[in-house]
């Protein structure tokens, strides 16, 4: 309720987009009676695009029409009788709106409820006294400045066309009584001369009078023509000053926000923000191109010497191409498909027109169709060298109608069930593989506006995609669209990216990827930039100002091996990531895993160290593999100290089981490097046995130890009695 009671607060623009939220699909009692009920309920676990989740739905829908008529029954008394039977009628008509589509119930809340947070949170940022307005308040304070000009500017010209009409019509009654005064003196020569003198007298005077004031009126009607073009082309200007700042600037930056959410970035808000912008738009852009039909009728009406006939024809056609502009730079993709996508495999996307509502697009609702084009396709579309969309691949259920959602305004087509049958490969270019190859997932349609006035034929391209056929390509497919996410530029040429980047830019990409993948703060820290440094270039320090400056190809970031290893930077970066992600996240957030460490300064942390410490860092031999490292006795060589590396676990040695419970096994492994007790840190993870017979089992299944810095050496029993040690080694 908390949050109802703050948007009952809102004043002016804000209190007018809040009860806008409203009407006949949702009222406003029903939100204010069950206020405290309707924030209370989990709309935001309701997934609209899951058919599934139509039963969770109609339980919130028997719920909500529940509560309204319990409210109901509560009312009493002569004040209450009025109310009783409102909140009973609101029960009725929502269960009859909804019944059959109960997640459409679920999708207006959550509009309602989010837009009203966004309300409240807006003007709470505006109310802060004292706190300097960020840039992203300012831009948006700007252009809602600028739609009030323009608000205004309009309503202005309106008032100024009305004149013109009403003088118009009025110079037309006179031209008329002219025409009647002209007729009156021509029917004169059947009169009597001394009648017909003083008639023609009276009558001719009188004609002088009307045609001095038509030569006059005439020339303010003209004057009055041109002001008013004069304004119009002042509000265009305006327009479309307002429009590009929207489309090339806000819009653009959502598309690129959009894009690097794929590498894990924060995932892109304000779209309705931006739709409310787009229809005030595309509202003031027809009011405009109203008022300029309305003028061409008026001076077709009544044609009168000047240049009004060519002014008009070239603002009709000016706001005919700002129109045209807004419809096709708001056809946008809100939920791009996957960007590594394999053959024969379901995906979805969803397309959105912004301004489709507001120009009734959705009375005659547009098909939407997808087709996958190659790179060099998706240049001579954007050329305009190719008009015709020739495909790369086949696309099954491709084609999809767009739906219009009256609660939340929006009009949108939802691919849920398409799948990319095949595919068609272009020649590659020396050592580019399949998974280097973009594609893009281009979405047409055609529509009208206006009565069939206005016919537009809209293009919009996905972000770059990599086909894959098989599992095992994931890994370097996903290292292309990386790249291509972090580093393409606005405006590019379909998709070119630079070849080498800054080393500190990789590094940004590399930690946002991470912390989204471990649903955490915790990222990656100059320390282990340094690590990663030290891997990617031979030659680095481990002073971090040293890799600052150098820069890194696509090439040594996945194209060519690391040296003597049979894999690339990436694919050993992404199989650590994979094997956090799936099996060691809880341990990385709880600060466990030290991870970025080499052997060497394994070495030099533990050897001062009490016997009994431990680390887990990433094995350098293995894609996906960490290992265990911890100092002990050298059993060989009483007095002599050794760090011990276990072979690599993987991804495969955590399904059978957990890390905590290997740690577990290892008695000889006491404290959690610096001196933190292993139990303290891994205790709340570790999986009670069911049988000792059980826990015995697992302890032979426990990898190998080596010392580090020499020959193998076996430990015996009594430095290690958790640890079966057969003859085989491995490099960590």
């Amino acid at each position: 309720m908390a949050m109802w009671i703050q948007a009952q607060q809102l004043q002016g623009e804000a209190l007018h987009q809040m009860q806008a939220l409203y009407g006949q699909h949702f009222p406003i009692e029903v939100r204010h009676y069950l206020a405290q009920w309707i924030e209370c309920q989990l709309w935001d676990s309701v997934e609209l695009d899951n058919p599934a989740e139509e039963a969770k739905a109609k339980r919130l829908l028997e719920n909500l029409v529940g509560e309204l008529q319990k409210k109901a029954q509560l009312q009493g008394g002569e004040d209450g009788f009025l109310l009783k039977i409102k909140l009973g009628h609101y029960a009725n008509q929502i269960k009859s709106t909804y019944d059959r589509c109960p997640l459409e119930l679920v999708r207006c809340i959550k509009h309602i409820l989010h837009s009203e947070q966004r309300l409240v949170q807006e003007a709470t940022d505006v109310s802060v006294k004292g706190s300097a307005m960020d840039s992203l308040s300012q831009r948006h304070q700007q252009i809602n400045q600028s739609f009030e000009e323009l608000r205004l500017a309009t309503q202005e010209t309106e008032n100024e066309l009305r004149k013109l009409q009403h003088s118009q019509e009025y110079f037309i009654i006179q031209y008329q009584e002219n025409l009647r005064i002209q007729a009156q003196l021509s029917s004169l020569s059947s009169l009597p001369q001394a009648e017909r003198t003083q008639r023609e007298t009276t009558l001719q005077s009188k004609r002088t009078t009307v045609d001095a004031w038509l030569t006059r009126e005439a020339s303010t009607l003209q004057k009055y023509r041109l002001d008013l073009s004069e304004q119009h082309q002042k509000t265009l200007s305006l327009l479309r000053k307002q429009q590009t700042l929207i489309l090339e600037e806000e819009l653009i930056q959502w598309k690129r926000r959009q894009q690097l959410a794929g590498n894990g970035g924060p995932h892109e808000g304000g779209l309705d923000v931006l739709q409310s912008w787009c229809e005030k738009l595309a509202d003031l852009i027809w009011q405009n191109r109203q008022q300029i039909r309305r003028c061409e009728h008026l001076t077709k009406q009544l044609p009168l010497p000047g240049p009004m006939e060519e002014l008009l024809s070239k603002l009709n056609a000016d706001i005919t191409d700002i129109i045209s502009a807004l419809v096709t730079s708001t056809f946008i993709i809100e939920k791009q498909p996957p960007q590594v996508l394999k053959t024969q495999t379901k995906f979805a996307a969803t397309v959105r027109l912004l301004v489709g509502g507001k120009l009734n697009v959705h009375m005659n609702p547009p098909q939407v169709k997808a087709v996958i084009v190659s790179e060099q396709q998706a240049k001579a579309l954007l050329k305009n060298e190719s008009t015709h969309s020739e495909s790369s691949g086949e696309i099954l259920n491709n084609n999809c109608v767009m739906e219009y959602q009256q609660a939340t305004g929006t009009l949108s087509a939802h691919f849920r069930s398409m799948s990319l049958k095949r595919i068609k490969r272009s020649d590659r270019r020396g050592a580019e593989s399949v998974t280097e190859e973009k594609f893009t997932v281009l979405f047409e349609s055609q529509f009208s506006v206006g009565g069939n006035e206005l016919v537009f034929h809209v293009k919009t391209l996905s972000l770059p995609v990599v086909v894959i056929v098989h599992g095992s390509q994931d890994n370097n497919a996903t290292a292309t669209v990386l790249w291509d996410n972090a580093f393409a530029e606005l405006g590019r040429v379909p998709f070119i990216v630079p070849d080498k980047v800054l080393w500190p830019q990789l590094c940004d990409t590399l930690d946002t990827k991470y912390k989204a993948e471990m649903h955490s703060g915790r990222g990656l820290s100059e320390d282990n930039m340094v690590f990663l440094a030290q891997k990617a270039f031979t030659n680095s320090s481990n002073n971090p100002e040293d890799s600052r400056n150098m820069t890194i190809s696509w090439a040594q970031f996945n194209r060519e091996s690391l040296p003597g290893r049979n894999f690339t930077f990436w694919q050993w970066f992404d199989g650590v990531v994979e094997l956090m992600k799936k099996h060691l996240k809880p341990h990385w957030n709880d600060g466990a895993i030290l991870g970025f460490v080499n052997k060497q300064q394994a070495q030099d942390m533990l050897l001062s160290k009490p016997n009994g410490t431990f680390l887990l860092r990433f094995s350098d031999s293995e894609i996906g593999g960490i290992t265990i490292a911890w100092v002990a006795e050298n059993p060989n060589k009483p007095g002599e100290r050794l760090v011990w590396n276990l072979l690599p676990y993987t991804t495969k040695d955590f399904s059978i089981r957990s890390l905590a419970d290997r740690i577990s096994d290892l008695n000889h492994l006491l404290f959690l490097y610096p001196d933190r007790p292993k139990d303290e840190v891994f205790a709340k993870y570790y999986t009670p046995p069911l049988c000792k017979c059980q826990q015995h089992r697992s302890r032979f299944t426990t990898p190998n130890p080596e010392p580090s810095g020499g020959a193998p050496t076996f430990m015996d029993q009594t430095a290690s009695p958790s640890v079966s040690l057969p003859n085989n080694f491995g490099s960590v």
